[in-house]
């Protein structure tokens, strides 16, 4: 018979309490000190960075844009830059009014934003699982890891060619080199983190008896769950990054296709304006990823 205490007994004890629900494992981890990364905490939990009142923080952060805004404005009023060359604020505003107008721009920043979401969806399910596959297991990593290497050194345009000849000049292309786009800094991230989770951390959730699918979705994922929230909006801003690049070559709407269409007709105003329409709407979807962050922090952190 085993003594008490020996693995055999706690893995006993542990698979009649399975039925407690889905936080008993962390909080069985806690009670030994583990973090939400996997490494060990004894003692005391580490102090956290006072956090500033959520006014003070949209204060700070609209500093620099608003100095950036008021030397723009200066420089351009100024005459030292001709105008044909950098287009005031109020002309950017206005060439927005009118765009805005005729019903252009929240159509072309909605088909945008569409393409944006569910290229980055997929890549980042596909980089996921991808990561996960290669970050586990030995094998997958010496078979997988230099193709996919190789293709992630590919330039963003270099798809777009043979996107176009076999798939079409249509949504589905655009769509494919987003996710491509997507795929890469979720899989990078995730295949690194998932390498180097505490094995302690690992042995306790085998020690419940947990198959390979339940340790990586109940232990090891939400233990590097900074990491992959860092790999997401990196594949965010890649996202973005391979939306110009797909609508600027074949497109007919949208915000790539609204900078090249200013570009050929000399309308600056509307390039700077297109561009700062990115820039929005790249931090308001970052945004929402640190909410997300959020959520799963107090979920699992």
């Amino acid at each position: 018979m085993a003594r008490p205490g020996t693995p055999q007994q706690d893995t006993l004890d542990t698979r009649n309490t399975a039925a407690v629900g889905g936080a008993s494992l962390h909080q069985y981890a806690s009670g030994f000190g583990y973090s939400a990364a996997g490494s060990a905490v004894p003692g005391s939990v580490p102090r956290g960075r006072r956090s500033l009142p959520r006014g003070a923080v949209v204060l700070l952060g609209a500093v620099l844009p608003i100095v950036l805004l008021a030397a723009w404005a200066g420089i351009a009023a100024s005459g030292l830059v001709p105008a044909y060359r950098l287009p005031s604020p109020a002309a950017v505003w206005q060439a927005g009014v009118e765009l805005a107008g005729t019903g252009q721009l929240g159509q072309y920043s909605a088909i945008s934003t569409q393409r944006v979401i569910l290229g980055f969806l997929i890549g980042s399910v596909v980089g996921l699982v991808l990561g996960s596959v290669v970050g586990l297991s030995r094998w997958a990593s010496l078979l997988l890891s230099p193709t996919i290497g190789g293709f992630r050194a590919v330039p963003s345009l270099a798809w777009v060619p043979l996107l176009i000849l076999y798939i079409g000049i249509n949504e589905d292309s655009k769509i494919v080199l987003i996710a491509i786009g997507a795929l890469f800094p979720v899989y990078t991230t995730v295949a690194g983190a998932l390498r180097h989770v505490d094995p302690q951390l690992v042995e306790l959730g085998r020690a419940y008896g947990l198959d390979r699918v339940a340790l990586l979705i109940r232990v090891q994922l939400p233990a590097v769950i900074p990491t992959i929230v860092s790999g997401l909006r990196l594949a965010l801003a890649q996202a973005w990054l391979f939306l110009v690049a797909a609508e600027l070559i074949a497109s007919s709407m949208g915000l790539g296709f609204l900078l090249s269409d200013s570009q050929n007709n000399g309308r600056l105003d509307r390039i700077f304006l297109a561009i700062i329409i990115l820039a929005v709407l790249g931090k308001t979807t970052d945004a929402i990823i640190g909410l997300l962050e959020r959520y799963l922090l107090k979920r699992w952190g």
